[in-house]
């Protein structure tokens, strides 16, 4: 058998898996980055093929586009009140299935719609899996006025903060307008502890921590597995 060695193979072959998983008539809501963009041609090509009725909403103006581009109808998400199940990826998971999230600096849109979905299915390559999170840095998403003493304070809490900058070194901003402060957090750290501090810290808009919201994790590989909340 061909070992699929290439992480790009692995993260189209679970996205096509979840793209089989979706049924009729639902509202989807699709996630942004590389491996939520396979999703979307995936699901694209099961559309036409099978002449289903599936609307989407994006949590991103890319992945929007990009939708749209394959023929996907993209809702307004103030318009929707309930997303039947959203497919995103992420940039870490630990064994509990919580997540870093937020690479693509769209984490504030992307938990919005993940709180408002029945069902959220990631989809990673095998180098996305870890026992616990922290490889990753953690994106914390903030108001440009105030950032600064947004920054002195994670500062002081030792997360050893970046704001995440373009290749000039411009502030990179989210379709929000706001800025994103990437900080470290220890393997060591309580996470549940964090992401409230984080939370309740004025200025922060939302940090990339996505706690008890992935329901089935799909990792692809030479045989794609599947992973639900609560089983092994």
């Amino acid at each position: 058998m061909v070992k699929i060695k290439s992480l790009e193979l692995q993260k189209q072959a679970a996205a096509k898996r979840a793209a089989e998983l979706i049924p009729d008539q639902v509202i989807v809501g699709l996630g942004t980055g590389t491996t939520a963009s396979y999703f979307v041609q995936a699901l694209s090509e099961r559309i036409i093929a099978e002449k289903l009725h599936i609307r989407a909403v994006a949590t991103s103006v890319r992945t929007a586009e990009l939708a749209r581009t394959f023929g996907i109808e993209v809702l307004n998400i103030a318009d929707v009140t309930r997303v039947n199940v959203t497919v995103d990826g992420a940039d870490e998971v630990d064994m509990m299935l919580n997540g870093i999230k937020g690479g693509g600096a769209a984490l504030y849109f992307e938990k919005v719609v993940a709180e408002m979905s029945d069902q959220n299915i990631w989809i990673i390559d095998e180098s996305k899996i870890h026992p616990h999170l922290g490889s990753f840095p953690l994106p914390v998403e903030v108001l440009q006025v105030g950032s600064r003493q947004v920054f002195d304070y994670l500062t002081m809490l030792r997360l050893q903060p970046k704001f995440r900058v373009q290749s000039d070194g411009t502030k990179i901003l989210t379709d929000s307008g706001n800025y994103i402060i990437d900080v470290q957090v220890g393997v060591d750290v309580d996470l549940a502890t964090l992401a409230q501090t984080l939370k309740l810290r004025t200025g922060v808009v939302d940090h990339g921590l996505f706690l008890n919201i992935c329901d089935q994790l799909i990792i692809g590989g030479d045989d794609v597995r599947m992973i639900e909340r609560g089983r092994s």
